[in-house]
């Protein structure tokens, strides 16, 4: 039986991970955030980086993970690749983001309008949930969706333009291999704050002269 709500997506949707590597090819030193699943998977993918979060939990943080990064580093491009399912989960951190106002953070949605790692149950995006128009009714200045090809150049300039930027890319429900970064959360946040403010050095403990013998 058809869906009275079938999912909005065409035939010649767009590849998720030619597009992540496209995004990704521009990074220069931006930092990263993933969700959790599929676009932790297609971040490790385009290749490894110390400035890499993957984000293994939390689903629904990634945005607001990335916003705070963006408003403690003014100076770097915050880069937030999530999916669909994570971003319905977090609907609330666009108000805040665009309240915020983060110049330097890009929020991109890889919405394949499934959730894919509880069975690819439909997500609301298939049926006419507009993720953009949310962010834009929430105030972010940029916000747009792109269907076809032929809109992702104007899109990537965009992502790498002023913010806060959200882009939603519509694209094809088929899951490319899987390709797992590390999955140690200590090791991951170690790295990446390493590779960010340089290795952390150990402060000696300070003992109150009250207390010394």
């Amino acid at each position: 039986m058809a869906s009275a709500n079938p999912p909005s997506h065409s035939p010649a949707a767009m590849l998720r991970r030619p597009l992540v590597e496209a995004i990704l090819a521009r990074r220069a030193d931006a930092l990263v955030i993933t969700g959790l699943g599929t676009t932790c998977y297609d971040v490790f993918s385009a290749g490894d980086n110390p400035l890499n979060f993957y984000n293994w939990a939390g689903m629904g943080g990634a945005a607001m993970v990335a916003c705070g990064l963006a408003l403690a580093q003014p100076k770097r491009r915050v880069l937030c690749i999530t999916g669909d399912g994570e971003m319905l989960m977090g609907l609330g951190s666009l108000a805040t983001i665009a309240c915020e106002k983060p110049a330097n953070l890009s929020i991109v949605v890889m919405d394949n309008e499934h959730y894919v790692e509880t069975g690819m149950q439909g997500t609301h995006t298939g049926r006419g949930v507009d993720l953009a128009g949310i962010a834009r009714a929430a105030g972010f200045p940029v916000a747009g969706c792109v269907t076809a090809q032929d809109g992702f150049p104007a899109a990537l300039e965009a992502i790498y333009g002023p913010g806060p930027v959200f882009m939603n890319l519509k694209v094809d429900p088929a899951q490319p291999p899987m390709t797992l970064p590390m999955r140690d959360g200590p090791y991951i946040r170690s790295r990446f704050r390493d590779a960010l403010l340089g290795p952390a050095v150990a402060h000696p403990v300070m003992i109150p002269a009250s207390k010394q013998p």
